[in-house]
């Protein structure tokens, strides 16, 4: 199989799969995100979805959707600021796109008294028509990648080959990756960015084809009726040749082929594809941006300050959180924040006019 299908197998297979059957986050899980780190990262993501629906002209209902709401933490934290706007608060509908039953069960527990109607969905297409407003935090890398190498840089794209998951010879019980014999396809080479740079052979390119899903998608419920997403998540500016596909167990890296189902398994975003896919749909698109920098424009650090003034015991520990959330040498560079929204809507907050 190739790559996407053992992502999609690995981690969603509904008695199997690493999301259908647990909790993954937290000290005690696998990783921790951002909403996870420090209240401020959600609050801040309150105010730019506040911001929007009121760039929208305030409608009286307005849909607020979440991709891989996690435990709920990062969705109260927004519907807690949300609360500065009464009339922002009572507009609210929430719809939750989750796979893992284990996750809803938290995020209902989490959400139980927020204050605003929440349902759980299955995609965008179940959300009801509207004014939208997208949210999604480390959502996009766990969208299945598929890898092709260059095996004859002559060829052009006709040279690439599919990297593939198979069992290994020897030993029925273990698996190992291998290389397709033949080129890929005529179609799949249509995968490939547009703007790919010039290969050598051996290089490893990696293509999420959910990326593209996620474009039509969202430009299809932007045309129709008023929309703004704002999607966080790691991966570089531009594209880039290099394998990124990982698993993490415990807060540590491991052989993403060991024990499916066990361990996370993401892949770094190729945010110069999406956005060109998002482009390409009729959408305007803002960023990518470094997330630290979106964050200091949104404010983090007067949030971290009044954090401060108000419990000064904390001063060392919000002064952590604002340096994992912005710095380089942490969450600041490697993760990148980008907006999409329809046509007729002004620029929003957090990102820089083009």
């Amino acid at each position: 199989m190739n790559i996407a299908s053992y992502m999609g197998w690995a981690l969603l297979d509904p008695t199997q799969g690493y999301y259908p059957t647990r909790d993954p986050l937290g000290v005690d899980g696998d990783f921790i995100t951002a909403p996870e780190i420090s209240q401020m990262f959600g609050e801040l993501l309150g105010i730019w979805l506040l911001q929007s629906w009121r760039a929208m002209g305030a409608p009286k209902r307005v849909e607020l959707v979440e991709y891989g709401p996690g435990r709920g933490i990062m969705m109260g934290d927004i519907l807690r600021t949300a609360c500065m706007d009464a009339a922002f608060l009572s507009a609210i509908h929430v719809s939750l796109i989750e796979t893992s039953s284990a996750l809803e069960a938290k995020q209902a527990e989490q959400l139980a008294e927020c204050g605003v109607p929440v349902t759980w969905v299955a995609s965008l297409d179940d959300v009801p028509k509207g004014p939208t407003l997208v949210i999604g935090n480390e959502y996009l890398d766990c969208l299945p990648i598929r890898q092709f190498v260059m095996k004859d840089r002559f060829a052009g794209r006709a040279g690439w080959h599919e990297r593939m998951v198979d069992i290994h010879p020897d030993n029925p019980n273990k698996l190992v990756y291998t290389i397709s014999e033949s080129p890929i396809s005529t179609v799949d080479q249509n995968l490939l960015p547009r703007d790919i740079p010039d290969a050598k052979n051996d290089d490893l390119i990696e293509v999420s084809a959910g990326l593209g899903q996620l474009a039509d998608t969202l430009a299809h419920r932007f045309a129709q009726d008023l929309g703004a997403a704002l999607f966080i998540d790691y991966g570089p500016g531009e594209t880039e040749f290099g394998d990124s596909f990982q698993a993490l167990q415990k807060h540590k890296k491991v052989y993403p082929l060991d024990a499916p189902g066990e361990a996370d398994l993401t892949a770094r975003v190729d945010f110069a594809a999406f956005a060109k896919e998002l482009e390409r749909d009729g959408l305007i698109v803002y960023g990518p941006c470094p997330q630290g920098q979106y964050l200091s424009r949104m404010g983090i650090e007067v949030r971290a300050v009044a954090l401060t003034k108000s419990a000064p015991d904390a001063k060392e520990k919000i002064a952590r959180q604002l340096h994992r959330l912005t710095h380089a040498d942490e969450m600041g560079t490697l993760f990148k924040a980008i907006a999409v929204q329809s046509t007729t809507l002004p620029a929003p907050i957090g990102f820089s006019t083009k």
